[in-house]
Parts: structure tokens; sequence; C-alpha cells
């Protein structure tokens, strides 16, 4: 299969899939919810999303600089505002051809610091090992910080569930052991034949390299400074969705905790599909129910944030695409 078939694929596959993402959480809507939801994007103060889409720039700009710091071992010193608008076309290209973005990121730096690409590569892998522990330190925390409200949701949806297996009978019982049992069996030998097949061998490389990555960054230099800047991202990106609360008066009151919810699933959604298009909306929409936000309310308060994300990425992907020639413009001339 060639290259640029691969990509069609990939495009049309992850597309398809927020897609239909799209279509299962507003299929069943009725009338009324599209009234509601409709008049919630209408009364949203949107100028007091824009403070969020500044944060967001200087979540960008602090990823930028933490790269640069990843770099530096290599023996390259490269311009910051190269950096950033790097990491900004990576970003535009991410959403329109899915695992190409980190790609065109190295690729954009190389041309115009004159470093390898296949050496940038290497340092996204550590870059993403970094975030992925951010994140499940993120979501471990959320639930740690909130077992009351968690725990009422699990005592909720078990209590039902714990009436129907005390009215079953001894036969009911007898098929679900065997069942059980038989689900067991099924798995052990899934587990022994999974070994052998690429997807899992690839995911282990994955969490070869992730691992890696985090040895590598042990041995760093500047590594506080590195761990400075990754709080900073994480924190820009917390503050962007606690500013995005006040938009909305329906969710004006909520505090930290909500915002370590919505920024944990929401984080889950951006990873399941490109730019979290399908994904990131329906999945902030059901956090919020969880702090008794209307479900029309958190669709709509889902899509505000997920669109002003999106604008902010192409809106600074294209000026980055733009003003890369013009800033280089004397290096290229020397």
């Amino acid at each position: 299969m060639s290259k640029t078939l691969k990509q069609v694929l990939n495009i049309v596959v992850f597309l398809g899939i927020g897609l239909l993402l799209i279509w299962l959480a507003n299929h069943d809507m009725t009338a009324a919810d599209r009234a509601d939801i409709v008049a919630a994007f209408k009364r949203a103060n949107y100028w007091l999303v824009l403070p969020a889409m500044i944060i967001g720039v200087f979540s960008h700009l602090f990823r930028a600089a933490r790269w640069n710091l990843l770099i530096a071992p290599l023996g390259f010193k490269p311009r910051l505002i190269n950096s950033f608008f790097s990491v900004m076309v990576g970003y535009l290209v991410n959403l329109g051809v899915p695992r190409v973005g980190e790609i065109s990121r190295c690729a954009v730096l190389a041309r115009y610091e004159k470093i390898p690409a296949e050496k940038l590569i290497g340092t996204l892998i550590a870059e993403r090992a970094v975030d992925v522990v951010c994140l499940l330190l993120l979501i471990l925390a959320t639930i740690i910080s909130q077992l009351a409200l968690l725990g009422d949701l699990f005592q909720e949806k078990m209590i039902p569930l714990k009436q129907k297996i005390h009215n079953a009978n001894y036969v009911q019982w007898l098929i679900g052991l065997v069942l059980l049992a038989l689900l067991v069996l099924v798995l052990r030998w899934l587990f022994k034949k999974m070994g052998q097949i690429k997807l899992v061998q690839k995911v282990r490389a994955m969490a070869r390299g992730v691992m890696e990555g985090l040895l590598s960054i042990g041995k760093m230099k500047n590594k506080w400074m590195f761990l400075t800047y990754t709080l900073l991202i994480w924190g820009a990106y917390f503050s962007m969705l606690y500013c995005g609360f006040f938009c909305l008066e329906e969710t004006s009151h909520l505090g930290l905790k909500a915002a370590m919810a919505v920024l944990s699933m929401g984080s889950i959604g951006m990873i399941v599909t490109p730019g979290g298009i399908g994904a990131y909306p329906p999945l902030v929409q059901e956090t919020l129910l969880l702090y008794n936000i209307s479900k029309n309310v958190g669709k709509a308060f889902g899509w505000i944030i997920w669109l002003a994300q999106t604008i902010l990425v192409i809106t600074l992907g294209l000026i980055s695409l733009i003003c890369l020639p013009i800033v280089n413009r004397e290096r290229k001339a020397a």
C-alpha cells in the first residue's frame, strides 16, 4: 500500500469516526433539545471565551519553550519563534491529516533551523511520555479529590445491579458462573495469541518508548526548568477551562474540581479523534452531568470550548505558515 493511500485512508477513517460520534451524540435530539442548545449558544458571553483563548496561546508557547530544552542536548539552539510556529503548524496539520502533525512539526523546524528531522522526532517521544504521565496523574487527582461524588454515582449505578443479583435464581447463578469461566478461558487464550499481533507489538513498543523518554528526561541538565514548563502547560490548560465556565451563567458557579474533571475527560477526547472532533463535546457533556448541569447546556458548553480551541489552532497555524518564511528571510539570504 502506497504512503499516499495510507494517508487518505487515515483521514477517511478518523474523520469517519468523528462524524459517527457526532451522529451518535445528536441523532436522538428532539426539537426542544435543539432549541435549548441554540439558546445556550446565543446567550453565551463570547468575550469571556477570549481570555481562555489568550491563555491557550501561552500554553502553546510554553510547549515550544519546553521542546527547545529537549533539543538543546542534541547541540542545537532553535529560536523560540521558529519552535512555536512549528508546534502550531503541527497542530494545524493534525486536524486534517491524523498522526502526521508531529512529523510536520519536526519537518518545519528541521527546514528553518537546519536540524536533522530524525533527531527531532526522538525528542517527541520524551514529550509524549511526560504528557501521558501528566494526564494519568490528573485523572488520579480528580478521582481522589472527588471520591464522595464518584461514590454517589457508583452507588446509584450499583444498587439496581445488586437488586437484580439478589433476585436471581440458582439456574441464573449457574449460567452466570459458567459464562464467567468461559470468559476467563477466552481472555487467557487471547493474551497468548495477542503477543503475535502487530498492533499489540506496536503498543508494547510505544510503552517502551514512553519509558525511554522518561529516563532521558532524568539525564537532562535543565530538568527543573522542563518540569516548570510542563506545569505551566497543564496549568494553562486548566485555566482555559476554568475561564470558559464563565461564558455561560449555568456553568459560572463550577469550581476547580469540576475544571479538573472536564480537563481529564476532554483530554481523553482529544486523543480519541484528531483535534477531539466528535469526541470532546459529548465527553464534556457527560462529565458536566455529574455537577447537575443539564445535558443540553453541557453539550453547548462542550461545543463552545471545542470550537474556541479549534479556531485558535487554525488561526495560529495559518499565521505560522505565513510568518515562517518572513521571519527567516534574513537567514535564508545569508
